[in-house]
């Protein structure tokens, strides 16, 4: 398996390229002939200069998922998706792993329930597909064998409390779902799937609808279909303390940090938590190991600092890169008009900014906008070193929302990165004109 106990096996161009570090959250896909590595033909793309000052946006169409370096996943559908004709989804997270000596590719996201035109006020749960490959087919993981009844490939929700049994817990008191009918509150956003040291977990948060706000882990009994229970650190409350940044609607008493993820290397593994916090997890993954005070990664902010979400670490190249979603808001016109990542302005483009850093927790590098519209995903790299990121097309504002659009935002998307190389060490969505 491609985590930290054994690490996969690489290729020459792998060891040319950098690896993503033996990490639980490492991803390594076979290659494929869709999207060949147009790297090959030169020894690095170049940085493009800092775009100034610190803190605008880089608008340059090539940094956007295209046709000749992005596709949809054909994600197996399920009846609720069949007048779609896809799957609806945010926070796309794909990852693959090694598992007794074959890969195993994961994909899940935020999804929502039929008559709901958004993940919330309440949603179902979390959905996972799997493949052989990045081509597919990509079927819903069977768990007709826990739950016959069910939904397949439905790993978790709220709906399954009553799996709850002495010293196991499949939903803790804080996840179920409050009110019933038209007031039926509850939704779980952005989970990830994690293989690490031979067990899967699944990271996730209860979203701003549901009874408590926060991040936090279940782990499987089985396979990846599960079935999985909460782990002791959050039958309680979510991971961490309260976050003083509860938006408008929300109890602040009940606002936990959000957009939890889970980053490993060399044996050990760490929560990474919206936005700017990570916390070293205990060795049997129940709890982390400091549970107040959790130290925060040391990054070159902008000023002011604007809202990010969906805080994501990899190591590439023997370097980490620290990625977030800011969106890319526009203030003024004309000669006066500003693309930047500011508390304040017109949402246009979710991007995905990104630095680096030698060491984990930092200090990173001033960010430079890895992606437009390819906020809230996660990075990945294939069997050949070559690097993806996933992307979803945010249709809460912005570009995605416009009516021309619309239809076509909500998706689960993958797009071709490119290293700039040990000397540049930065990653870009894959440009034409580099």
């Amino acid at each position: 398996m491609s985590d930290s106990a054994t690490g996969p096996s690489l290729n020459r161009r792998s060891l040319l390229l950098g690896t993503a570090g033996a990490l639980g959250m490492a991803t390594f896909l076979p290659a494929t002939a869709w999207g060949q590595d147009q790297s090959s033909q030169r020894e690095y793309p170049p940085n493009w200069p800092e775009v100034t000052p610190y803190g605008d946006a880089d608008t340059r169409v090539d940094l956007e998922p295209r046709d000749d370096n992005s596709r949809i996943l054909d994600l197996e559908l399920r009846p609720r998706d069949e007048e779609l004709g896809r799957v609806w989804m945010r926070d796309t997270y794909v990852n693959c792993f090694i598992v007794d000596g074959r890969p195993v590719y994961v994909a899940t996201g935020t999804t929502r329930v039929p008559g709901l035109p958004a993940a919330a006020p309440w949603n179902d749960g979390i959905f996972v597909w799997t493949a052989d490959s990045l081509d597919g087919p990509w079927k819903l993981v069977d768990t007709t064998g826990i739950r016959p009844d069910a939904e397949k490939g439905k790993v978790w929700s709220p709906e399954f409390v009553g799996e709850n049994e002495p010293g196991r817990t499949a939903v803790a008191p804080w996840q179920r779902y409050a009110g019933e009918g038209a007031d039926k509150r509850g939704d779980v956003w952005a989970p990830e799937v994690h293989h690490f040291r031979g067990t899967w977990y699944v990271v996730a948060c209860m979203g701003d609808h549901s009874r408590k706000v926060g991040s936090f882990m279940l782990v499987s009994d089985g396979g990846v279909e599960g079935p999985y229970r909460v782990v002791e650190g959050n039958l309680e409350k979510p991971f961490g303390e309260l976050n003083p940044g509860a938006p408008d609607g929300v109890d602040p008493n009940v606002y936990y940090h959000i957009d939890g993820g889970l980053y490993a290397e060399g044996g050990k593994a760490w929560l990474v938590l919206h936005n700017d916090l990570y916390a070293e997890f205990q060795d049997d993954m129940e709890d982390i190991v400091q549970k107040t005070n959790l130290p925060k990664f040391q990054q070159t902010r902008y000023e002011p600092e604007p809202y990010l979400e969906g805080a994501h670490v990899i190591k590439h190249g023997g370097k980490y890169f620290l990625v977030h979603a800011a969106w890319n808001k526009t203030t003024g016109t004309g000669d006066t008009a500003r693309h930047a990542y500011t508390p304040d302005g017109e949402r246009d483009q979710y991007d995905a900014i990104i630095a680096v850093s030698d060491h984990f927790e930092g200090p990173y590098s001033k960010r430079w906008t890895g992606g437009i519209g390819a906020g809230h995903n996660n990075l990945f790299v294939d069997a050949d070193g070559r690097l993806w990121a996933t992307f979803f097309r945010n249709p809460v504002a912005g570009h995605w929302h416009e009516p021309d659009k619309f239809p076509h935002a909500a998706v689960a998307g993958v797009v071709r990165m490119e290293w700039t190389g040990p000397e540049g060490n930065r990653v870009y969505v894959q440009r034409r004109d580099a």
